[in-house]
């Protein structure tokens, strides 16, 4: 059997195979709350046959979104259709996980399809934060920089968000920590220019996220996975850069953190990223082989062979595909004939199997 398809135990939590739904936005709630869109969209990569399927960046408060059509997690009433969903995913052989977030000085944007550019007054429209008072794009408004009391709360949100996340029948919980928003914002100096003991020294820079952590510990059980994704590096000079996040892996792993979702880049608009298929995953296997800690590779992997590549190779443990999965939620069952494996298929799509 291929490496893709073999089996991966994290914890008491085992995925059937190592293909993963990566988080991507949707933009189809109001006030929050999860639909049958969802529904569909996330049952459906269950049935094609992902090992875990993590739902999109989900908003630990209302201001947290990037997008007034967000997900969210900041109150109870979310729970109930969260729990629908979850039921559906884990009937169907598939491992459930969210990943919680908040926007920071990214939010308050327009959805994708509508040029996702900051919204800066009427209705879908409110103040945004960060650590320091730097906009991401010059003509963006200026964001409030957090108070101590500010990030208290906001870390308390993180706690509350990851109790309700059990609540729904969660089994895999992720911090959002890339991709330029609010906890990326503290670690890279590029958006932090604090003073106080959230600002300044690396140490001091990723101290958000160690309390964020901290907080989520004592409502997510240690028996449950935890991932963090993380931007591995800015892609400029003066920027956060993979020796950087090797450090920072070592400190999650004896954090109690299980895996590393390695991502990159997206806290200035104009970064000179290199896309090409698989430049990444590098990246994953710098902090997988120096940090000694399983990763997730992510970022144009769009074929059986490729994924199987990097597994076998040792540059990640999990492939995590977001663009491939929309079209296609059932490259799963079809990377498995590509590879020469046997696995099962839905009964009800049986007789389509070739």
């Amino acid at each position: 059997m291929s490496k893709l398809f073999s089996s991966f135990k994290i914890k008491e939590v085992t995925l059937a195979n190592r293909i993963v739904v990566s988080p991507m936005c949707q933009y189809s709630c109001i006030d929050g709350f999860a639909n049958n869109w969802h529904l569909v969209h996330l049952g459906t990569r269950a049935v094609g046959g992902a090992g875990l399927i993590i739902q999109e960046a989900t908003a630990v408060l209302p201001e947290g979104r990037i997008s007034y059509a967000d997900m969210g997690i900041w109150k109870d009433e979310h729970i109930e259709k969260l729990s629908e969903i979850n039921k559906f995913i884990h009937e169907n052989g598939a491992v459930a996980g969210i990943q919680l977030a908040h926007a920071g000085r990214k939010a308050s944007a327009e959805t994708a399809w509508n040029g996702g550019r900051q919204i800066q007054d009427g209705e879908h429209s409110w103040p945004t934060v960060a650590p320091s008072a730097i906009p991401f794009h010059e003509k963006d408004k200026m964001p409030i920089e957090l108070s101590k009391t500010d990030i208290l709360t906001i870390i308390a949100a993180f706690k509350d968000a990851a109790r309700r996340s059990l609540l729904a029948g969660f089994k895999v919980l992720e911090i959002h920590a890339a991709h330029g928003y609010l906890i990326h914002e503290f670690y890279s100096p590029l958006s932090n220019k604090r003073s106080d003991e959230y600002g300044g020294s690396f140490e001091n820079r990723i101290r958000f996220l160690l309390e964020i952590i901290t907080a989520i510990q004592t409502e997510w059980p240690n028996h449950l996975p935890l991932f963090v994704r993380i931007s591995a590096t800015d892609w400029v000079a003066d920027g956060w850069a993979i020796e950087d996040s090797v450090q920072l892996a070592i400190i999650l792993k004896a954090c109690g953190v299980d895996l590393i979702d390695v991502s990159s880049a997206a806290n200035i608009p104009k970064a000179p990223i290199p896309l090409r298929p698989n430049y990444q995953v590098p990246l994953s296997a710098q902090i997988k082989q120096q940090a000694i800690i399983a990763t997730g590779a992510v970022g144009l992997i769009t074929t059986a062979s490729q994924a199987e590549t990097i597994l076998q190779n040792n540059e990640a443990d999990l492939i995590f595909l977001g663009r491939e999965l929309l079209r296609n939620p059932y490259f799963p069952l079809h990377a498995a004939q590509e590879l020469g494996d046997e696995i099962a298929w839905p009964k009800q799509y049986e007789r389509a199997k070739i």
